[in-house]
């Protein structure tokens, strides 16, 4: 399993970091630690206390004494931050944003002083880049890390994580010329964990090179070792080894280890290692309780990928939010920093004359203040402006494809290629702040071909009432924010409200737009609570002068009134 090496580096608080280190299949690790200062110092310390126990809490934490970080423009601790919120993006399964938060951690770092942040950094990429079996650039970082690295126990570790790789390349002849090397370091007979590691890993990585060759003696050395120092982790992967080393001449053999496995996996909770031991036994166990092992298997499969989805969502709008509070706390302190100057100025105004050449000294400071504090609002409001579009545009618009491949009865690759260039070109158009094209199509057949998108065997959608001369007098602003409404309504019925009819109705009455959704699902049976989607509703609807009405006397399915100014 995966284990840590405290490395301290900074100037202010004698930073505390991370080196990330892998072994066979599973990696865990422990966070980083901080002795405390500030306020922000404070979070930090909290956030790496609760690691492991309450990751969601602790990425809040992480996420708001960033933003103190950021207003001192200390770079080091913001460094600490991402690289600590990018171990847990690759502990839930989020490879790719774990990848975005390490390299923006390296852009804050100020070497050579920071170098000891380094191996942490460069590790974290390998292991996301391992993860996403992309096992070239994984073995790129992971010679950055063993580059970066002055503690020879340290190099033990990568270099370990260098053979591994190298054997899932199937490079098993450079992988074994490490294990070779490692196996006569005599600093590694000081660890026992990691002795027994790196010869179960040797031994694996002979056998499979060449299956005449007999690992067993090595596997059952390195199994005993890890059984007398009760290292669960390291014999779940001993059972894994030796599950597939029995299983070419002694199945019985075999099939205990991997229950072995199995039974371990459950004990530390850990659902990825129980995952792969009932594979082992679906391909490899006839006997009766093969259905069963196949039922468990499709059911934790289903489980992990929806919990990563859910938590993937969660810690991306915790950032969210830590930005629009952020955003908002500036804005008050402009409001109140307007304040004071009125007073001020009415104090200068009744002063002594005496005095004025103080109050205009005042008055300058508390306005370039005001004037700072009112730039860094706008930066804020841009990024949660930015942030809205890639939901807009990018999530849902990738939501949308996945809807219209799943009710695709024949799969059209080269319909679905141009739907998702479409989505990259949007993103584009994003970063380039691009305006609306003149030939834009027209909103009544956007609106129809969004509906329709989400009708399948399953899910029937109807519309009535939408024709151009409804939308004619609509703002582009409007209409793109009303499109995006209909959209959230769409995947939020998709996604929780198990209907089988869907109807949109639109009409123009006194100058104003209605719009009815209706479905047969199961309804908001207590009350609205406004989470994600219907708070990104509601604020949308608030922004083009409308209002929304939630009808749930309804006997059964919800049914939505949203109406707002036609121009």
């Amino acid at each position: 399993m995966l284990s840590i090496i405290i490395m301290y580096a900074g100037f202010k608080f004698l930073g505390i970091f991370l080196l990330l280190i892998s072994c066979n299949f599973s990696e865990n690790r422990n966070p980083p630690v901080k002795a405390p200062s500030a306020e922000a110092d404070k979070m930090y310390n909290e956030a790496t206390a609760l690691y492991n126990n309450d990751n969601e809490k602790a990425f809040t934490l992480l996420s708001k004494a960033e933003s103190i970080y950021k207003l001192k423009n200390d770079s080091a601790s913001i460094a600490s931050c991402l690289i600590t919120k990018a171990i847990i993006l690759n502990d839930i399964g989020d490879y790719l944003s774990s990848n975005e938060r390490a390299i923006d951690a390296l852009s804050f770092l100020k070497l050579p002083e920071d170098s000891a942040y380094l191996p942490s950094i460069y590790n974290n990429l390998a292991i996301s880049e391992k993860n996403l079996k992309h096992y070239a650039e994984a073995l790129t970082w992971y010679h950055k890390a063993l580059q970066a690295s002055s503690d020879n126990y340290q190099k033990i570790r990568i270099n370990n994580n260098i053979a591994d790789t190298y054997g899932k390349l199937k490079s098993y002849s450079q992988g074994i010329r490490i294990y070779q090397s490692l196996l006569k370091d005599k600093e590694l007979l000081q660890h026992d964990i990691d002795y027994a590691r790196i010869l179960d890993n040797y031994n694996y990585i002979s056998w499979l090179e060449n299956n005449n060759y007999k690992a067993e003696e090595g596997l059952l050395s390195a199994f005993f070792l890890r059984q007398k120092i009760n290292d669960k982790s390291g014999l779940i992967s001993s059972h894994s080894h030796l599950a597939e080393y029995y299983l070419t001449f002694d199945k019985t053999k075999a099939l205990h280890h991997i229950n072995e496995k199995y039974r371990l996996a459950k004990v530390i909770k850990n659902p990825n290692d129980r995952l792969e031991a009932l594979e082992f036994l679906v391909k490899n166990d006839k006997g009766i309780h093969l259905k069963n092992y196949f039922t468990e298997y499709q059911y934790l499969n289903d489980s992990i990928q929806l919990s990563r989805d859910k938590a993937k969502n969660r810690f991306a709008l915790i950032e969210f939010d830590v930005e629009k509070k952020n955003a908002e706390n500036q804005q008050l302190k402009v409001i109140t920093v307007q304040k004071q100057n009125r007073i001020l100025k009415q104090n200068v105004i009744l002063g002594i004359l005496s005095l004025s050449l103080v109050g205009a000294s005042i008055l300058y400071k508390r306005r370039k203040k005001r004037l700072k504090q009112e730039n860094e609002l706008r930066i804020k409001e841009n990024q949660l402006h930015l942030s809205k579009k890639v939901h807009d545009v990018v999530a849902n618009g990738i939501y949308q494809v996945m809807t219209k491949i799943e009710n695709q009865e024949d799969f059209d690759k080269e319909k679905v290629l141009d739907d998702l260039e479409f989505v990259y070109e949007k993103s584009r158009d994003i970063s380039y702040e691009k305006t609306a094209s003149e030939n834009k199509q027209e909103f009544s057949k956007r609106v129809s071909t969004l509906i329709a998108s989400f009708n399948n065997e399953n899910v029937k959608t109807y519309l009535a009432g939408n024709d151009e001369s409804i939308w004619k007098t609509l703002k582009e602003f409007t209409r793109e924010e009303i499109y995006q409404v209909m959209r959230e309504l769409l995947i939020n019925m998709k996604k929780h409200s198990h209907a089988t009819h869907v109807a949109f109705k639109f009409e123009r009455k006194n100058n104003r737009i209605q719009i009815q959704y209706t479905d047969n699902g199961i309804g908001i049976s207590e009350g609205i609570t406004y989470k994600n989607g219907l708070t990104n509703t509601d604020s949308r609807i608030e922004a083009i002068h409308g209002e929304i009405i939630f009808d749930t006397e309804t006997e059964k399915g919800l049914k939505i009134y949203i109406s707002f100014p036609a121009s």
